[in-house]
């Protein structure tokens, strides 16, 4: 789409938070883009507003049946002025994925990004400078029509919000112990777990806060079938590395394909580390750590980039990894991807763009 993007600004700019003690996702800046969809229109009316409440009819689509998909990306600040974005062509590619799979009509790539450029310039002074910090941005579209008839919805808003933000864990890149769901599924091949969708987040949160009431920082999800393979971290892909060799769960229809862990992948493939996309069991884990094979584990995501991985509970017995301790793979992965992502360090593969 060609249209112009109309912009509105706030005439009562908010207090910015202290940037120390920003945590994550808790602060909202001054403005929003939204963008409509009309069946038979197309998407249209793309504009920057004021940050505020939206309305919705009590019958919109979204409430009854879920049509509603987001992503995740950060920008970041580079030492000549300049903003970073990290690979955002890949969650445009993902968010139309998304889209696919849940009958929601699909947006232009290029335009999204050309509008969170647009928003993120706008409230440019929103982004934190302290190390460890940067703007999240939350690109998310839903039905609107107000309907409870079950189909797709004809109408729909992309709305696209920022959040200055700290690191996703309050422990920061301290090694997270984790609880292996064994009673509950999150996803199964065939439905929606590939996507990045509402509902898969509703699935699980129940057993996070299970989880979290037993001191553990998240759950590992296994298989819905056998609930014996390896899936994926409520909010993370998951790696292990196992006798020198760095294995993740396979992409197989119920795992989302995280941008972090494509980059990971590539980042450890041009340092020469083999690395293999497959099923892994817990039992093999297990029996990795038995033999002193599991030299460490580590989860991947837009969020908390990489977050180590110190323990792992499952069912009743516990597997501490590396004595505790951030792996030596984890930390380059972490300085290497951090590096790029705010132009510390050459970015070789081309993933940034900046404006």
């Amino acid at each position: 789409m060609n249209e112009e993007i109309a912009v509105q600004l706030t005439s009562q700019p908010k207090e910015k938070p202290d940037e120390q003690h920003l945590g994550f996702g808790q602060y909202f800046t001054d403005h929003m883009f939204v963008m409509d969809y009309t069946d038979g229109q197309g998407w249209h009316d793309p504009r920057i507003v004021p940050y505020a409440p939206i309305s919705l009819d009590p019958a919109a689509m979204v409430f009854h049946y879920g049509q509603a998909v987001f992503e995740g990306m950060k920008a970041f600040p580079h030492e000549s002025g300049k903003v970073l974005l990290f690979r955002p062509d890949q969650n445009m590619q993902r968010l139309n994925i998304s889209n696919d799979r849940l009958g929601i009509p699909e947006v232009s790539g290029p335009f999204v990004i050309k509008a969170i450029q647009k928003l993120v310039d706008t409230d440019r002074s929103w982004i934190p400078q302290a190390p460890g910090t940067s703007l999240y941005i939350r690109p998310f579209i839903i039905a609107t029509e107000p309907c409870l008839g079950v189909r797709s919805s004809y109408t729909y808003q992309l709305l696209i919000i920022l959040s200055p933000v700290g690191a996703y864990y309050s422990e920061g890149l301290q090694p997270v112990k984790i609880n292996v769901e064994s009673s509950y599924t999150r996803a199964v091949q065939g439905g929606i777990g590939f996507a990045k969708a509402a509902g898969n987040y509703a699935a699980s949160i129940k057993a996070q806060n299970d989880a979290k009431k037993e001191g553990f920082s998240q759950v590992l999800w296994l298989d819905a079938i056998e609930k014996k393979y390896i899936e994926e971290v409520g909010s993370m892909n998951i790696f292990f590395k196992i006798n020198g060799q760095v294995i993740t769960p396979a992409i197989n229809g119920s795992i989302l394909e995280g941008v972090t862990r494509r980059s990971v992948i590539a980042l450890l493939q041009s340092w020469g580390v083999p690395v293999e996309e497959r099923k892994i069991s817990m039992e093999e884990v297990l029996q990795a750590s038995i033999s002193g094979q599991l030299d460490e584990a580590f989860g991947t995501g837009t969020a908390a980039v990489i977050s180590p991985v110190g323990e792992l509970h499952w069912n009743d017995q516990e597997i501490h990894i590396n004595q505790g301790n951030i792996g030596e793979i984890s930390q380059r992965l972490y300085d290497s991807l951090t590096g790029i992502q705010t132009g510390r360090l050459p970015d070789e593969f081309n993933w940034t763009i900046s404006f």
